[in-house]
């Protein structure tokens, strides 16, 4: 029988408190799950109102900081999901994605959406090796 999944993981400071009903990152089956990741500071100040490339940065924090938080790293992402609303940011993007992700290289689907929770740009999930 599978383990049950681990919700326990530690919120770091470089990370908001959770602004829902979920976790950052959940260990199950072996693998981290990171929810959907927004452009966030840890101190919960929502960066809707900064330009993209400073959004993309804090999404990619983010997202690290959840996987460190359940243990592991982005050398062991299998699979990462973009939700952006804008298409045209995609260029920009994969290039700060590149350097933030460095010799990984997960599955990977870019998913154009018209709107995102207050006004952010772009939301990113991902699920990695425990």
């Amino acid at each position: 029988m599978e383990p049950a999944p681990v919700f326990d993981a530690p919120l770091p400071a470089d990370l908001a408190a959770p602004g829902g009903h979920y976790s950052h990152a959940v260990r199950a089956g072996g693998f981290v799950f990171v929810a959907g990741e927004l452009p966030i500071a840890p101190d919960g100040r929502k960066l809707n109102q900064e330009p993209f490339e400073a959004q993309a940065l804090q999404v990619l924090a983010n997202v690290a900081a959840a996987l460190r938080s359940a243990g592991s790293s982005i050398d062991r992402l299998v699979q990462v999901r973009v939700y952006i609303t804008d298409i045209g940011h995609w260029p920009q993007f994969n290039a700060i994605y590149a350097q933030w992700a460095g010799d990984a290289r997960p599955a990977r689907a870019v998913v154009p959406v018209p709107l995102l929770h207050h006004g952010f740009l772009l939301e990113v999930e991902a699920t990695a090796l425990a």
